[in-house]
């Protein structure tokens, strides 16, 4: 039995990033508080708990005073930096840039969008860490759209901007895109660039896992996907994986591992979201190795 770990898989340098300014804080201070889970991954989240990372959500910031909040990659609303400056609290903000970049720009459309009465859409996951810094953007005016159904929220009549969370399908932005724009036709008559604005605000470095996983999973037999299980991230590169591989599955560690999905000669792909950890899946590549032993003297 192969097993393969694919190379392009785990963290992207924003979630890296991340957990290294938390461990590097913790060295220093027995605890720091940590604003929503660092990275959408159970397994990591605990190994960072048992080293002093304590998770709050936005209620508990707002009762803390004079202590070290982390602020994780997906970035921050306005609000939140006005809280920890009113309770003094000092932020470790590891924000990814590409996130912080996409909220400026955000911002500016808003502002002229505010100007000419038009509307700033959002194509991603309402109540997601990053969309919340988003729409914070907008003093919560923005439109999250994520299928069809929420399109029915715009006025197809008025001037639209849209953007993505940058850790969509770009497939998926584009289409929705595309279905905007057609309805602007069907109110209007016509699109011009007053009318709409598409930004594909994607990280290509989420972005381009797709095509490196097509093919990843086109070579291997089976493929273990490890991710956490609220990773929106994960549940994209899942679908990606099981439409080339039909013996694809979705696992939150090797505990859920099925011995029965293998054979002794199948070639094993693991690859995971950009929240799982490499640790995390060497564990799993190391349980795939010793039950092919297994099956071996069997």
């Amino acid at each position: 039995m192969q097993v393969t770990i694919d190379k392009n898989s785990g963290y992207c340098f924003g979630v890296e990033f991340a957990i290294k300014m938390a461990e590097d804080e913790m060295e220093n201070s027995e605890q720091l508080y940590c604003l929503g889970d660092i990275v959408h991954n159970d397994m990591e989240v605990s190994r960072l708990r048992a080293k002093g990372l304590v998770i709050i959500d936005r209620e508990q910031l707002a009762e803390l005073r004079d202590c070290k909040v982390l602020i994780r990659a997906h970035g921050e609303p306005p609000e939140t930096y006005k809280t920890a400056i009113e309770n003094n609290i000092e932020l470790i903000d590891a924000s990814c840039p590409v996130v912080l970049k996409l909220q400026h720009r955000v911002k500016n459309a808003f502002d002229k969008m505010e100007r000419e009465e038009g509307q700033i859409v959002i194509y991603g996951k309402k109540g997601h860490a990053e969309v919340i810094g988003l729409t914070g953007q907008t003093l919560e005016k923005a439109i999250v759209v994520m299928e069809e159904a929420d399109l029915e929220k715009i006025d197809y009549t008025r001037p639209v901007t849209l953007f993505s969370q940058t850790t969509k399908s770009t497939k998926g932005f584009y289409q929705l895109s595309q279905k905007i724009e057609d309805r602007i036709k069907l109110a209007k008559g016509e699109v011009n660039e007053v009318d709409f604005n598409a930004n594909d605000s994607i990280c290509r470095q989420v972005s381009n896992r797709e095509p490196q996983l097509q093919r990843f999973a086109r070579e291997n037999d089976v493929i273990l996907f490890v991710s956490g299980k609220k990773s929106s991230n994960g549940k994209a590169l899942y679908q990606v994986c099981q439409i080339e591989n039909p013996r694809s599955y979705f696992i939150e560690n090797e505990t859920e591992l099925d011995p029965e999905w293998l054979k002794p000669d199948d070639k094993v792909g693991i690859c995971g979201a950009t929240s799982t950890p490499m640790w995390l899946m060497e564990q799993v590549k190391t349980h795939v190795e010793g039950l092919g032993e297994i099956m071996l003297h069997a």
